[in-house]
């Protein structure tokens, strides 16, 4: 018998759970720890900050679902990691405390003989000094929760601007090297969009800020792509978007500070500059949680298995942007010094970013972070859930199941605008995610046909599709494995 841990219940750790309970006997454990109650798709946020849908459409509570399927389920929080154990516990364990009911603040060593890490990324709003979601004017569509509070003050300021006050709305990532740009992307767009609903677009200044250096880089360094009967660049592509619906930007932004109605920010060219507005959504920096890990003796084995996210098989040698490779990139998300031990989705500590990095006349850094979130994320846990089952089933450690995003493709259906019959969406598939310039010189590192953009009506009822879609898949419903990740 044998006991695998899942270490949070997002899309990577609800995706690998789900697949290993399906095709492990009943006389293996699936564990899941999480400090979350629900699970949340959390691609349909935006709707929730546009008032569009109610937190309860997008989550559902994971406890009942986990118990109907035989999952074992401790709403805990994970502490520290001991991969050798210790004196008094000789199998390897995470240290978890409880957050709710009456085991609250109470711990537990949580053995495992194998161990998925899909804790994700922390939200780090505090690595921007004043940025926290409801304060300052500014807020975020990272949870639901975040989301719902968003929507209130938006909603607010249309009442105001419908009295006749013209307001500014700025909406985009609010640290150097955030990443995640292509949620604001989403919310700009149908933010916008409500104005015009609203019959109060007249009255509001929209600007989008952000760390790229161009418009449509999202941490992929932007894309060639094929765009109806033409060849088209990302960034054209958004410009032309922006530009149809009169949304202003700033890009190279560095935000540094947050006040109430003020961003700080510093650009690529070294001046500090500062933005006023009314309502802000602003995308945080994601970091590693800060875990600790010991091995057996208690000594501090942290750099083992974590480098901010955790330790996989990727090629971290510090290298020049132009010795970066696709092979650089992991392709099984296996710890190499504790090969029980994985991290799929945003858990995984990329070998690098993707986007060309750049630095300001004063030396910060301003960089889009790779984006590892939605697809992705499904498809590494999907990977390593099967390579664990293999593991199990046939006592071997070789790895059959690989999938770099150096080969990997990726689609995202991209809200322009909620509506059945005016609503829009942006879809874009990029193969591979990371560009293979080797393989693809011609063309940005990518393959045109694979790579392409359009924009449309269709595009709302897809993305209105897969939301549905992905809420029965994480429910586990009637043959829910035949919905791809």
């Amino acid at each position: 018998m044998s006991k695998i841990v899942v270490l949070g219940a997002g899309i990577a750790g609800h995706v690998a759970a789900s697949h290993l309970r399906r095709k492990l006997s009943k006389e293996h454990e699936v564990v899941v720890v999480s400090p979350n109650s629900n699970y949340q798709w959390i691609p349909s946020n935006i709707w929730v900050g546009i008032g569009r849908m109610k937190p309860k459409e997008i989550l559902f509570p994971l406890a009942p679902l986990y118990k109907k399927k035989q999952i074992d389920y401790k709403r805990a929080k994970a502490i520290s990691f001991h991969p050798e154990g210790d004196n008094n516990e000789p199998r390897p364990y995470v240290l978890a405390e409880y957050v709710d009911g009456d085991e609250k603040g109470t711990t537990e060593k949580v053995t495992y003989d194998y161990l998925i890490n899909a804790t994700g990324p922390k939200l780090n709003f505090e690595g921007t000094e004043g940025l926290s979601p409801g304060k300052n004017k500014a807020h975020s569509v990272c949870t639901y929760t975040h989301a719902q509070e968003a929507w209130i003050a938006l909603e607010g300021l249309i009442k105001q601007m419908k009295e006749g006050k013209k307001i500014k709305i700025l909406i985009g990532t609010g640290h150097a090297k955030s990443t995640c740009q292509g949620a604001a992307f989403e919310y700009i767009l149908n933010v916008e969009q409500e104005l015009r609903r609203h019959k109060v677009r007249d009255m509001a200044e929209i600007t989008w800020i952000s760390n790229e250096y161009h418009l449509g880089d999202f941490g992929m360094d932007g894309m060639l792509m094929s765009y109806g009967s033409n060849i088209m660049k990302s960034n054209e592509m958004v410009e032309m978007i922006f530009e149809d619906r009169g949304i202003n930007w700033i890009l190279g932004a560095a935000v540094n500070k947050v006040e109430d109605g003020l961003v700080h920010y510093e650009n690529l060219d070294g001046d500090h500059k500062q933005k006023t507005y009314d309502f802000a959504m602003l995308i945080p920096a994601f970091s590693g949680h800060g875990f600790k890990a010991y091995n057996k003796e208690g000594a501090d084995i942290t750099d083992k298995l974590f480098r901010g996210f955790m330790i996989v098989d990727a090629d971290y040698t510090p290298k020049p942007y132009e010795e970066w490779s696709v092979q650089d990139w992991p392709e099984t998300y296996q710890n190499p010094s504790y090969p029980n031990i994985f991290a799929p989705g945003i858990a995984f500590a990329p070998p690098h970013s993707i986007s060309k990095p750049r630095k300001s006349k004063n030396g910060t850094d301003i960089t889009p972070a790779p984006p590892r979130t939605g697809m992705p994320s499904g498809i590494t846990a999907k990977l390593v859930a099967d390579n664990i089952i293999d593991m199990i089933k046939h006592s071997s450690n070789k790895m059959h199941h690989k999938g770099s995003m150096g080969n990997m493709g990726a689609a995202c259906i991209a809200s322009a605008g909620f509506g059945m019959t005016k609503g829009s969406g942006v879809s874009i598939t990029t193969f591979p995610i990371v560009p293979d310039y080797n393989k693809y010189p011609d063309t940005q590192g990518r393959k045109l046909g694979k790579t392409f953009g359009t924009i449309g009506l269709a595009g709302h009822w897809l993305k209105l599709a897969l939301h549905y879609a992905f809420i029965y898949k994480a429910k586990m419903k009637p043959f829910w494995w035949l919905i791809p990740e």
